[in-house]
């Protein structure tokens, strides 16, 4: 099985279900959208929910994706910057559970957080402090990152070193996998995601890009435009990413972004997916779900389609795999499905 290694703002989700769609407003945050917020007003936020229930798992887009690709089976990895604090250490233990190889930066700044209110109608809103994550830059790519610190002294011993492919030389973390995945939320460090893929491509890496926010490709279109058609082949976006990326609606931006890529995938929610190769086109319909919370449902659609592109599967396949993964998460709460959920996805693989 291939490698795949991810890169993204390593952030903990703490997730809080409300009982009111009222109450997103009355803490000041549109609902549905996506809010950057500073540490005091992410901690006044948390206070004034603390009566409520919590959860918590390692989120962040690209983490996501990465913990789906390991819980299906595939050598997975992960770039991201963490605080040397209590969430730091949560993030990174929740990685390695999955099954996931940690290539963590750490940082004096407390580890980034995304508190997400998730309403009766399934909506999620965000406030989201990025803290450590936002320190991830181009000079921590080379050399490679230390192990994490085990709380209350001594040294986490680093993985096992995965073979170099081929056996020739390489970078140190990029030549281990085959697969480089990138969240679009990253794309505003223009430096960063220039060398990442540069370093990618160098190491014969397949790269995949998820959009993330259309609001985000909005405000870097025409470092998107450069960045995709020289670096990216296999690109995911939704309905609304793809409507800022190409200016059209589903079935004509698909086409359009295929002309820049291998493949290009637009995700039409409850409608299934779309997807162009220069010789193939799929249209993949979605599995029955009773949704109680969509927080993920585009991060293990990916989860789902780069495995079965790893694998080598038809295309169709691949798609269907993407669909069956969001199906599921959808019916759970946060981005994280239990054991016995991800033992009857296995069973139907």
């Amino acid at each position: 099985m291939k490698r795949i290694l991810g890169m993204g703002n390593a952030l903990v989700d703490i997730i809080i279900p409300v009982e009111s769609d009222t109450i997103p407003e009355m803490l000041a945050l549109p609902k549905g959208s996506m809010q950057l917020v500073d540490r005091e007003r992410s901690n006044s936020i948390l206070t004034a929910l603390k009566g409520y229930k919590k959860t918590q798992s390692a989120g962040g887009s690209a983490a996501n994706t990465i913990h789906g690709l390991a819980k299906l089976g595939a050598s997975a990895g992960y770039i991201g910057v963490i605080g040397e604090d209590e969430l730091g250490g949560f993030f990174v233990r929740d990685l390695i559970q999955a099954g996931v190889e940690p290539h963590m930066i750490h940082s004096k700044q407390e580890t980034g957080r995304a508190v997400t209110l998730v309403t009766p109608d399934s909506e999620r809103t965000f406030a989201t402090y990025l803290g450590a994550a936002i320190e991830l830059s181009a000079e921590h790519l080379t050399p490679p990152p230390n192990p994490l610190p085990k709380k209350g002294g001594g040294e986490t011993p680093p993985p096992n070193p995965l073979p170099k492919k081929g056996g020739g030389e390489g970078h140190p973390i990029f030549s281990k996998y085959h697969y480089f995945h990138i969240e679009g939320y990253l794309v505003q460090n223009h430096e960063l995601i220039r060398r990442a893929v540069e370093l990618a491509k160098e190491n014969g890496l397949i790269v995949s890009l998820d959009m993330a926010s259309y609001n985000v490709v909005e405000a870097n279109r025409d470092f998107l435009h450069e960045i995709i058609r020289k670096y990216v082949d296999i690109l995911f976006a939704n309905e609304e990413e793809s409507l800022a990326f190409t200016g059209h609606r589903p079935e004509q931006s698909v086409h359009e972004i295929a002309k820049f890529v291998d493949i290009a995938i637009v995700k039409t929610g409850s409608l299934g997916s779309l997807i162009k190769t220069t010789a193939e086109y799929c249209e993949i319909g979605v599995i029955p779900a009773q949704p109680i919370d969509t927080t993920g449902a585009g991060d293990l659609y990916a989860a789902g389609f780069l495995y079965g592109h790893a694998a080598g599967m038809p295309l169709q396949k691949c798609g269907e795999l993407g669909a069956l993964l969001a199906g599921n998460v959808i019916e759970c709460m946060g981005s994280k499905m239990d054991d016995a959920r991800w033992n009857r996805i296995l069973l139907g693989i």
